[in-house]
């Protein structure tokens, strides 16, 4: 027997004795120590498995309802519709989807904002006992409500284009009835794209977002490549052709895999600080009442610019303006 065929022989050999099958020693150059014993293995294969069940992935879920599969119209969209608890159900279905899929890929913390209409339209039985969900307003953060630099990752469920892009269903950027364009410094901006700058300046980055074509276009040309799934295209502001329930959810379910299998590629969309918010309002009136606010200057008959400290400070600033009324009562 040559060296060559001695020396693959005593690497089986000082493998096999490492687990206690054999005491033999490597027979063709100097004593070797003795290799580790299956009781060390396991007990490093144990540590490993502990050291990884421990790392944290927390991820926030904001979701909305205009871009859920099948919503075209108000019939879907509030209590007075008549589709509107089968929606309901659809949109916990897709935020499920989510949920489900982001702990198959390891999120060990999720909470959810139910960021549609009165903040309630979420079917909150529906979901695993260890998430929790952020419900009605008013409330600091908006649509991120309860996000801070402690999260890892955000999605966006059933979101929708702005409302100055000429195509998109139900588009409109915070107040469909009132907002003719929302723009941070200088640039008009998507619900999506705010939310996304909130979060980036916790350092959070979003991931994936839902929603018609026109919205999640619009979201990759603001954000990069996040994972999308597209849950209908749009025909107009009242019209789609749309993907059935489960398809959307099944799509939903393999872009959130996929999104936090690349976690890493992701980056947080940072805005510069001090941040310009441009209101443009349908009607002149609010315009003019809110340039009587210290710090608020009335940029034209329908438009008033804010500028704010940071995203928290703005976002706060969008929160009155879309809450307050007079008539409020506790």
């Amino acid at each position: 027997m040559n060296c060559h065929v001695r020396i693959h022989l005593a690497v089986i050999l000082f493998v096999f004795a490492g687990l206690g099958l054999i005491a033999d020693k490597a027979t063709c150059g100097p004593p070797r120590k003795a290799g580790p014993t299956a009781a060390t293995l396991t007990s490093a294969v144990v540590v490993k498995e502990q050291g990884q069940s421990a790392k944290r992935l927390k991820v926030y879920i904001s979701v909305d309802m205009e871009g859920i599969a099948g919503v075209v119209t108000a019939d879907q969209l509030g209590p007075a519709g008549f589709e509107y608890e089968r929606f309901r159900r659809f949109m916990t279905n897709e935020t499920l989807a989510a949920v489900n899929a982001a702990k198959a890929a390891g999120a060990t913390e999720i909470v959810i904002s139910d960021s549609h209409g009165n903040g309630e339209s979420l079917l909150i039985d529906q979901f695993p006992k260890d998430v929790r969900i952020v419900r009605a307003w008013p409330r600091h953060g908006g649509m991120m409500a309860g996000l801070d630099a402690s999260f890892d990752a955000a999605m966006f469920i059933g979101y929708h284009a702005s409302t100055t892009n000429p195509r998109g269903v139900r588009a409109h950027t915070f107040s469909s009835a009132h907002l003719a364009r929302v723009g941070l410094n200088g640039n008009a901006v998507t619900e999506g794209e705010f939310n996304a700058a909130y979060a980036g300046a916790f350092g959070v980055p979003v991931i994936f977002a839902s929603g018609d074509d026109a919205a999640t276009e619009e979201l990759r040309s603001r954000l990069g490549r996040i994972e999308i799934a597209e849950t209908k295209k749009s025909l107009g502001f009242h019209s789609a052709e749309t993907l059935t329930p489960e398809a959307a959810c099944e799509k939903i379910t393999t872009g959130v895999r996929a999104a936090l299998g690349r976690l890493q590629d992701f980056k947080p969309y940072v805005v510069k600080t001090p941040v310009t918010l441009e209101l443009t309002f349908k009607n002149y009136t609010p315009a003019e009442i809110l340039s009587y606010l210290h710090g608020v200057t009335r940029v034209d008959a329908h438009t008033i610019r804010f500028v704010g400290k940071d995203m928290q400070e703005v976002d706060d600033f969008v929160e009155f303006v879309d809450n307050y009324n007079p008539d409020m009562t506790p």
